[in-house]
């Protein structure tokens, strides 16, 4: 505990922002408790790391799109882009939960994604709005035949794993600055809300446990 709290006193020397000295406490505990699982150190370690707690202040980001900028970043994607952010914008699914996507997680009869584990490890059902339904099913007939992944790198054929340099390139020719893939997650919920969806429903769609993360 001694080592951390001189680590995070250091870091505020440098300069770092309360959220940034948050996340490195939040990953070391991490560290440890998979440190832990796997046998490397005693579990006292970790009770006595967990009595370091994170700094106060923290300003939570939140970060969302208008209706012009939600159609401004659409017509910026490519055309392997834009089915991924159009996905993100209409279900508020994770990054990795839209690229794991596979053809039997899809039901294009009833219209609902099945997610079959989630980052909170639980199965999740995401019902499609008729918009999305009909992009998946027009994709559904020009897949590929040689993978089950509905997101797949044209050139390899295997499943798309990072978007980073297309997404960059998409926020750029829209003029759309400080906005991450994470943010469409949270434009979905924002437009809920706003269009007054009540937050129990809410919570479930993006797979929240607790109504706290939601709030």
């Amino acid at each position: 505990p001694q080592t951390l709290e001189q680590f995070i006193v250091d870091l505020t020397r440098e300069g770092k922002s309360t959220a940034t000295i948050n996340r490195y406490i939040a990953c070391l505990k991490h560290m440890l408790h998979k440190a832990v699982d796997w046998y490397m150190v005693e579990k006292e370690v970790l009770e006595r790391i967990q009595k370091v707690k994170p700094l106060k202040g923290e300003v939570k980001r939140l970060r969302y799109l208008n209706d012009d900028e939600i159609n401004r970043l659409l017509s910026a994607c490519d055309r392997y882009l834009y089915p991924i952010v159009f996905t993100a914008l209409n279900t508020g699914m994770r990054k990795e939960e839209i690229l794991s996507l596979k053809w039997s997680n899809i039901d294009l009869k009833n219209g609902y994604i099945h997610i079959e584990k989630s980052k909170n490890k639980e199965r999740r059902d995401i019902p499609m709005n008729d918009s999305l339904l009909n992009l998946f099913r027009k994709m559904f007939t020009e897949r590929r035949i040689d993978t089950d992944f509905v997101f797949v790198n044209p050139v390899t054929g295997t499943r798309l794993t990072e978007l980073k340099r297309s997404f960059h390139t998409a926020l750029k020719k829209s003029g759309i600055k400080d906005f991450r893939f994470h943010d469409l997650r949270h434009t979905f919920a924002s437009h809920l809300v706003m269009s007054g969806v009540d937050l129990t429903t809410v919570k479930e769609l993006l797979g929240h446990k607790d109504i706290k993360m939601t709030l």
